[in-house]
């Protein structure tokens, strides 16, 4: 993904490193008694937990063409998100492989589309589901759109594109789609989509510490840094998170 960190895009420092470091990433403390994300028909996300009850963060991982060979075997993660698609004719070369390697590795596994808003949303949300459903399924997988670009479109534009993408997802698969944004592009064209859990990048945030932007009560994911890769808290437990997926293989 990219703004906020369009930089992903520029050098990739320590990635042959980067197996190794995440193998022994520990991720801890207590959920905010505000974090837990909520989508319509699934009550057992959604509900909030004291500090008493907590459960440690989900720690998870964001993976793209960019990362063509990552090892999941050598990885503590927990959940993994890999990138489909993008605009209307783009699929990603190693969506395939890595689709396969969580499915083996059995962790939660979500697919995203990287929005483009100059483009028809339809045309862009059957591209991605035409991707995502040329590979086995499970029950669990999350469905995710990327939106960080406006392609010059105004915040109503852009907002009423999101609707558009997401509805269109929802309605075609019983899945509701995950939201992912930079803290800043959400609060700004994100209002009216808090049905949608709330996957937001914020690297000046200690992990978890998140506050969730526009219309949004709760987050479910907090992408807090890109270094060495992009490197993921949630505030859900796996099942909780396999509970916002698809419900049938």
């Amino acid at each position: 993904m990219r703004n906020p960190r369009i930089s992903r895009f520029g050098n990739r420092l320590g990635l042959a490193l980067a197996g190794t470091v995440l193998a022994g990433a520990a991720v801890g403390g207590a959920v905010p008694t505000a974090a837990l994300a909520s989508s319509t028909g699934h009550v057992a996300a959604a509900q909030h937990v004291s500090q008493q009850e907590a459960h440690p963060l989900t720690y998870g991982l964001d993976i793209s063409n960019y990362e063509p060979t990552y090892d999941w075997n050598a990885s503590s993660a927990q959940f993994g998100i890999i990138k489909a698609t993008e605009g209307t004719g783009f699929r990603d070369g190693s969506f395939a492989r890595h689709w396969s390697e969580l499915g083996k590795k059995g962790i939660v596994r979500g697919a995203y589309h990287f929005g483009h808003p100059g483009n028809d949303p339809i045309a862009e949300a059957e591209h991605f589901l035409s991707v995502v459903n040329a590979q086995p399924a499970k029950r669990g997988d999350l469905l995710v759109l990327d939106l960080e670009a406006t392609d010059g479109r105004s915040v109503e534009q852009v907002n009423a594109w999101a609707k558009t993408w997401l509805s269109y997802v929802k309605d075609k698969t019983g899945v509701t789609p995950m939201f992912y944004s930079g803290l800043n592009f959400a609060e700004t064209y994100g209002r009216g989509l808090e049905q949608y859990p709330l996957w937001v990048a914020a690297y000046s945030m200690d992990k978890g510490a998140v506050t969730p932007p526009a219309d949004w009560k709760t987050w479910t994911i907090h992408q807090y840094t890109e270094s060495p890769i992009d490197q993921n808290v949630s505030a859900l437990s796996p099942d909780q998170l396999r509970a916002l997926g698809r419900q049938t293989a």
